[in-house]
């Protein structure tokens, strides 16, 4: 991970962990959030809601651009004790998982805390993504049909 010189995280980097904590499974996240030591105290800078936002799609991926349909879409800000603030956005309808998405990039910004949210939160459910994805493309690899053509002999 990069950090600024100001020991802020890179965007980069903040992005990852962010889309990390978006896919992760809300009870595994509350579990890691009830057994994290020293939780801090926190209060919502925006309490969780919920909305729609726009998907956009590309035709074959580099075609122009259309509006795809919408997603619903769930978002929370937090500020801790200690004045750190976290984001989180979600897919779906869930308060607790966006409003646990905050809290735990809200540790990400404190470089004290940084490592060890890394170490026991993002790359563990980095790994459980990665293995769930690898399940699934391989199911869907298990079913694919090979179509080919033979040749016809000319009468």
């Amino acid at each position: 991970m990069v950090a600024d010189s100001d020991g802020s995280p890179d965007q980069a980097d903040r992005a990852q962990w962010m889309r990390t904590l978006a896919l992760a499974d809300p009870v595994w996240l509350a579990d890691r959030w009830q057994a994290w030591p020293d939780r801090p105290g926190f209060v919502h800078v925006r309490a969780p809601e919920t909305g729609l936002v726009l998907v956009r799609g590309r035709m074959s991926g580099t075609g122009d651009p259309f509006n795809l349909g919408e997603m619903t879409m769930t978002r929370c800000s937090v500020r801790l004790d200690g004045g750190a603030v976290g984001h989180g956005y979600v897919r779906g309808r869930s308060h607790r998982h966006a409003e646990l998405a905050a809290l735990f990039d809200a540790l990400m910004q404190d470089p004290d805390r940084r490592a060890a949210v890394e170490r026991e939160v993002i790359a563990p459910a980095r790994r459980s993504h990665d293995r769930h994805q690898q399940a699934v493309a391989a199911a869907a690899a298990a079913t694919r049909v090979e179509f080919f053509t033979l040749p016809r002999e000319h009468t």
